[in-house]
């Protein structure tokens, strides 16, 4: 119940502002109203549904200011989580972050945005994953999810991914060479990119269909 309106939220099917009724939840998902009404509250402690007096629950929007504090807490975790990943990759994982980072440049060189955009989640979650920080990688998934229309908007922002192609390289590189400094200073500057970007997206409205995932 909580994983399916999650994955609704993430993947754009249910947008900002959308009234979410517990009824037509109910039937969607063959459940109780009771437990219906656990998910929400479960998920507005997640930040990604607000409860409105007398209108029942909806989806929260994210504010631009806010997408940007998200960001900047996100600038300090994922470098820390690049620092860790630094000191503890295998050879397994350099061949792993560097077959994405490949995949990478084949995407921006062929214009695949949504590819490019599936393999950048994939990157930032593998190198959660290589630094063991399980507390971390909760705290950025739950941040992630209360932004994931401002990422939207990002990943479609004309040029971005020429511009953070070599950004997510540096942090493969400095991470493939175990430095931990230069990893966390890769991951940071990433982030600070995605911060002086964000301004400029709100200003525009991305096309076509659902979230790249």
């Amino acid at each position: 119940m909580v994983t399916g309106i999650r994955e609704a939220i993430l993947s754009g099917e249910f947008v900002p502002n959308q009234r979410l009724v517990e009824a037509d939840l109910a039937e969607r998902f063959a459940a109780s109203r009771a437990a219906v009404r656990a998910a929400l509250l479960e998920l507005a402690n997640e930040g990604l549904i607000e409860r409105v007096q007398n209108r029942g629950a909806r989806v929260r929007a994210v504010s631009l200011e806010e997408a940007i504090e998200i960001s900047e807490l996100r600038m300090v975790i994922e470098g820390l989580c690049a620092a860790k990943a630094a000191e503890r990759i295998t050879e397994d994982g350099v061949r792993l972050l560097t077959e994405i980072g490949d995949g990478m440049r084949a995407a921006v060189a062929s214009g695949d945005v949504f590819g490019y955009s599936r393999l950048n989640e994939r990157l930032h979650h593998e190198i959660r994953e290589i630094s063991g920080q399980r507390t971390a990688a909760g705290v950025l998934e739950r941040l992630r999810a209360q932004s994931v229309r401002h990422q939207f908007k990002l990943a479609m922002h004309p040029g971005r991914p020429a511009v953070s192609l070599p950004e997510h390289l540096a942090i493969i590189e400095a991470v493939c060479a175990r430095d931990a400094a230069a990893a966390e200073r890769a991951a940071r500057e990433h982030l600070r990119s995605v911060i002086r970007t964000l301004p400029e997206t709100d200003r525009t409205r991305p096309h076509g269909g659902g979230l790249p995932r």
